[in-house]
């Protein structure tokens, strides 16, 4: 979800007031998912290197995450969606904390669509964390190296449990991933849109799933073996 801050400031604003418009993008993308039938729908929301931007822009957007998923809850469950996260979650404010861990087992029981946030996060120190685990269980004995597989990591994972991300798409007109599910998108197809992300609209998605259906997805093999089945 990038483009927050070039919104504000091509507006006059402060960056937070392109943060406090991007929640309405959020909202507009799960409806277009939800309206698609999408079942996974993971927004990048705060990077692992985000906080190393101003202090004050930092406590702004947790205050605004608080208080985004405190007044969504009701519209949320109304609409089945299922809140979860993922990242370095102990990194963040108590506060944000506690309220992420409600709205998640709160909206718990919901199964029209998982709402995945990526917080905290980036695939490389995941990508860390997954490894730390396995060589510890190494280490007591309780993991044999040689068995070690793709399931094997993708268990480890933050996203365990996940489907892979079958389509990425990036806003502003940026062309890069930005250390972003590296292992979960090896096969996932790229869209990119010049829109900044608080002007993003359920149109915008539609347009990227409509181009994404009409790439042929081959997974290594020919184009032959695609249309053969």
């Amino acid at each position: 979800m990038d483009g927050n801050g070039r919104w504000a400031q091509r507006q006059g604003e402060h960056r937070v007031v392109g943060h406090a418009t991007g929640v309405r993008a959020v909202r507009e993308a799960l409806v277009g998912a939800t309206e698609l039938g999408v079942k996974y729908l993971t927004l990048y929301a705060f990077s692992t290197e985000n906080w190393n931007r101003p202090r004050a822009e930092v406590e702004a957007l947790m205050d605004l995450l608080v208080r985004t998923m405190a007044g969504e809850l009701d519209e949320l469950n109304r609409n089945g969606v299922r809140l979860t996260a993922i990242g370095d979650l102990d990194s963040l404010p108590a506060g944000c904390r506690q309220t992420l861990a409600e709205a998640m087992a709160r909206t718990a029981h919901n199964q029209r669509i998982t709402l995945v946030l990526a917080l905290s996060y980036s695939a490389r120190t995941e990508i860390v964390r997954m490894t730390r685990k396995l060589a510890a269980q190494a280490a007591q004995g309780t993991l044999d190296p040689a068995t070690i597989d793709e399931a094997t990591i993708a268990a480890h994972l933050d996203t365990a449990g996940i489907p892979d991300p079958e389509l990425v798409v990036r806003t502003s007109g940026e062309q890069r991933i930005s250390n972003f599910l590296l292992w979960q998108i090896a096969y996932a197809e790229l869209w990119f849109t010049p829109v900044l992300w608080p002007d993003f609209r359920k149109e915008h998605l539609y347009e990227a799933v409509l181009d994404y259906q009409q790439r042929e997805r081959r997974f290594g093999l020919t184009g032959e073996q695609v249309t053969q089945g």
